[in-house]
């Protein structure tokens, strides 16, 4: 007895807990609502990933592409030019992939850099340069997403942006901010395409009628959503999902970034961001999965063995071979 009343006063009860303890029997009502909880949320989120059309109309773009070109397909071609368009086209692609930079006096100029050191071998700008006095490209280029590799043509010079739209009017074109868009009647078959999105952002304020894709950031609120069982339901505005195949980087992309030159790295990236259950989801939801930049056919058979619905490559021949051999064995 007098042991009893020491424990009391002490704040335990007699059987040696405190008396604000929780019980054995709370905590288990609290398991018994938690775990039906959490079990109806799963079962429901599965569901809804593999069956998207209840809760989302699919989209239904003007255009699905299986074959792009990156820069023309600048394997094949110098990069970015109206021969390397020109030829890409003729091989068989089905959408061009570009970047535009504005010169001094105003004309929009096909090119992946601003600063043309690495193409022309003058450091100069297109921003600070007039169109009439922008340098040739050089005679042999290495193509960014072979290294060692190189490519060439008989045509050296930069494209303008309104050649490239006027030649190939209903030629799908991946872009960032161009007023030239709505002047040739091309909105439905022009993809706003950027990783930043600051840029997307002023994409969309010019044209918030077109397909966009995501941003990087949006890729990776993509995987949150997908790895936390909310994107079935959360509606999606982008069209396209562009990014990496992991396996080129560091055999024929060799990138700058110190962290992904990590093969450890790179394989987590591969295991998180190549899931077949997430691609199948976006594609029934009518968004294409574009991998890139795939120069190897063993890129290419991977990329569309992950789930892709296209592949981006610098080598538009090599692409269209391999689809042409697909389709006969199919």
């Amino acid at each position: 007895m007098r042991e009893r009343e020491l424990l009391s006063l002490s704040g335990l009860d007699f059987r040696g807990v405190t008396s604000d303890t929780p019980t054995v029997g709370t905590m288990s009502s609290f398991m018994y609502y938690l775990l039906p909880a959490v079990g109806g949320y799963t079962l429901t989120s599965l569901y809804l990933l593999k069956n998207p059309h209840i809760l989302h109309k699919k989209k239904q773009p003007a255009f699905h592409c299986t074959h792009i070109s990156h820069r023309g397909g600048s394997g094949e071609r110098i990069e970015s030019t109206m021969e390397a368009f020109t030829h890409a086209v003729k091989v068989g692609t089905e959408m061009l992939e570009l970047d535009c930079h504005m010169t001094r006096d105003g004309y929009l100029i096909v090119s992946h850099d601003d600063n043309l050191l690495r193409q022309t071998g003058q450091d100069v700008s297109i921003s600070s340069t007039n169109f009439e006095e922008l340098p040739l490209y050089k005679d042999r280029l290495e193509v960014t997403f072979y290294a060692g590799r190189y490519s060439t043509g008989s045509d050296r010079k930069f494209a303008l942006l309104e050649d490239v739209f006027r030649t190939f009017p209903r030629i799908p074109i991946n872009i960032e901010v161009s007023d030239l868009v709505k002047k040739y009647d091309r909105e439905d078959i022009t993809v706003w395409a950027s990783v930043a999105s600051g840029i997307m952002k002023e994409c969309r304020k010019v044209n918030s009628s077109m397909p966009y894709m995501f941003t990087e950031m949006r890729g990776l609120q993509l995987l949150l959503l997908y790895y936390t069982g909310l994107l079935p339901f959360v509606p999606l505005g982008e069209s396209f999902l562009q990014y990496y195949l992991p396996q080129v980087i560091n055999r024929t992309y060799i990138p700058d970034s110190a962290i992904l030159r990590n093969r450890l790295v790179i394989s987590l990236i591969e295991k998180l961001t190549l899931r077949k259950g997430l691609f199948q989801h976006l594609k029934d939801r009518g968004i294409q999965i574009h991998l890139f930049v795939c120069n190897e056919e063993q890129d290419i058979e991977a990329a569309f063995a992950a789930g892709a619905t296209g592949v981006m490559t610098d080598y538009p021949t090599l692409l269209s071979n391999y689809l042409r051999r697909h389709k006969q064995r199919t």
